[in-house]
């Protein structure tokens, strides 16, 4: 009995609950002052969270674009160690929004914490044009430089430069630009997929006007120059979030957090290693054991929702050798071009420049796609899923890896040329630059195949409660990508004595590197399509099974029934008068 009537407590509260969001939302759809008002403010946040989110962008891929040159030729850097720098601080870019998304749910506001990141942003663009000093472009006079840095100041500011930089990008990503913000509870697949596309699909358009126009401005008119860029983007940003003051601080929901997932895992794990013994028998899923009525400490919602969670951590698991093969873009194929012949018609092409032909196949692609997912959603077959698409692209990634094994060997044929770069005369193959454009396209193709398509697995297959956690569990393991990346370059450069990763090209066997990872990424490809068959039913399944699984939303179900059944009664011509009252 006692049982029977906590359960009773927890409905009505549930029940309570509910129905004060119901009020909650009432008020605020009468105070906008009509539909037209209420619409136009949504179209402007977005369209400002949209501005920021590529302001965001613009100075992120213009720090990264030409890193590795810098490290290189300015700083003295191997090429490996150059390589692992760049890694891991998009590695870090991509894991500093979940630490910030916990520390302004937990322990800091959130508009103080996003003042505070804005200014980390600006402190970081703005230390690196001081690493980048002196202006050979600036002179006092014609004898004297504005100032100069030693090698190791240089080092240590570099690095403050792009940790503070990171931590601002984090910020920005997790406070200011989540998707969350873009009001996506209510969209379908076909809606998700076709946002997913054409917001990757912006993102990448920004991406190749930086790596155009900074790259060069950066490597041949004015190289040291090319930093204040960032810098400027970040003054834009900052005026655009000032523009619109707190309209555009979005506030999630509260309902779970990323704390609570770990520790619903932590619990599960800790009674299962206690009663180790009863692991097989009493409950159904090892997840059971952090429930409060197994001895736990959590609900059956939370512990319902991590469950529906954890079935997607394979999916996230398949993504980080993938992200490491992307990652060679920045990296080992930066480095294959900058090693490559990049004069065209007497013009030196930007290194960064090469990018773009990555960029172009999903700037291609996604309208295509449009159309045939468009008549996939559309047509009577429901059970689509984009796992084929995902499939699809991580089998382009190791075949452009693949190639770009093949492209070096064909590199090392042609005899070497003097080649300036940031006034360094380097020694490099006269093969021009664009024999190395189909390993880029591949790997476009396998962005604008994968990246949607595990945006929208991962936020359309669980509950709307942690959606927001998918999304930082899919951060999460994209991040450890990057540094897997960096790992496997510094085990390669050190189980090899940098043959593996050479600083010379031509001296080393940097193609081995290649056909390694592309044997890797094969067997990844391989290991992804044989569970890929979860993901085709998991939606089905998520709707029918689970979807009304949960107490709350067991609650509403019934509470909509009793209604339903309360209108038949009152409008039903079967009943007399007698039988109504």
């Amino acid at each position: 009995v006692p049982g029977a009537e906590r359960r009773d407590m927890q409905e009505k509260q549930l029940l309570n609950r509910t129905a004060d969001k119901q009020q909650r939302l009432l008020p605020g759809r009468s105070n906008h002052g009509g539909n037209l008002s209420q619409s136009e403010k949504k179209l402007q946040e977005a369209v400002c969270v949209l501005l920021v989110e590529l302001c965001e962008r613009f100075t992120f891929f213009g720090i990264v674009c030409n890193m590795i040159l810098f490290c290189t030729v300015k700083l003295g850097y191997p090429n490996y160690q150059a390589a692992i720098v760049n890694m891991c601080f998009v590695g870090t870019s991509m894991l500093t929004p979940v630490l910030v998304g916990w520390l302004a749910e937990c322990l800091v506001g959130r508009i103080k914490l996003v003042c505070i990141c804005m200014f980390l942003h600006f402190l970081g663009t703005a230390l690196l044009p001081v690493v980048a000093f002196p202006f050979e472009d600036i002179y006092i006079d014609r004898r004297h430089i504005l100032h100069t840095l030693t090698k190791r100041e240089q080092k240590i500011v570099f690095y403050f430069a792009l940790l503070t930089a990171s931590l601002g990008i984090g910020g920005v990503r997790a406070i200011v630009c989540p998707l969350s913000a873009y009001n996506l509870e209510d969209c379908g697949p076909k809606e998700l997929l076709s946002f997913f596309n054409w917001f990757y699909w912006l993102v990448n358009l920004n991406s190749a006007v930086v790596f155009v126009s900074i790259s060069y401005i950066q490597q041949s008119v004015a190289r040291n120059l090319g930093f204040l860029i960032p810098f400027v983007s970040a003054l834009m940003a900052m005026i655009t979030i000032h523009m619109v003051r707190g309209e555009m601080i979005y506030k999630p929901k509260t309902d779970s957090s990323l704390l609570t997932t770990f520790g619903v895992i932590a619990s599960a794990l800790k009674t299962c290693c206690v009663r180790y013994r009863y692991f097989s028998g009493g409950v159904r899923n090892w997840l059971d054991h952090a429930k409060e009525n197994y001895g736990g400490q959590y609900s059956e919602t939370q512990v319902e929702s991590t469950k529906l969670l954890a079935r997607l951590f394979p999916l996230f698991a398949f993504q980080i050798l993938y992200r490491t093969c992307i990652m060679q873009i920045p990296s080992g194929y930066y480095l294959q071009t900058m090693n490559s012949n990049l004069h065209l018609s007497g013009f030196v092409l930007p290194v960064a420049a090469m990018n773009v032909i990555s960029i172009v196949p999903l700037l291609i692609l996604v309208p295509i796609l449009e159309c045939i997912n468009s008549y996939l959603f559309n047509s009577k077959d429901t059970g689509h899923s984009p796992t084929i698409y995902i499939v699809v692209g991580q089998l382009s990634a190791a075949l452009s890896v693949m190639v770009a094994g093949f492209s070096e060997i064909h590199r090392k044929h042609f005899p070497q040329v003097e080649q300036t770069l940031s006034d360094e005369v380097l020694l490099v193959s006269s093969m021009p630059c664009f024999h190395l454009a189909p390993q880029y396209i591949l790997l476009g193709v396998a962005e604008a195949l994968v990246t949607p398509s595990c945006s929208l697995l991962s936020f359309r297959l669980v509950p709307e409660r942690i959606r927001g956690i998918s999304m930082h569990f899919l951060t999460l393991f994209n991040g450890a990508g990057c540094f897997m990346g960096a790992f496997i370059v510094q085990t390669a450069h050190a189980g090899t004595q940098g043959n593996w990763f050479p600083h010379l090209l031509h001296e080393g066997k940097l193609e081995r590197f290649f056909f390694f990872l592309a044997f890797l990424m094969m067997v990844n490809t391989l290991g992804f399509w044989t569970i890929a068959h979860r993901y085709n039913n998991l939606n089905q399944e998520y709707t029918n099974e689970f979807r009304g699984s949960l107490p709350e939303e067991k609650l509403l179900k019934n509470e909509k029934t009793i209604k339903h059944y309360g209108s038949i009664l009152e409008s039903s011509p079967i009943l007399s008068p007698m039988e109504k009252t």
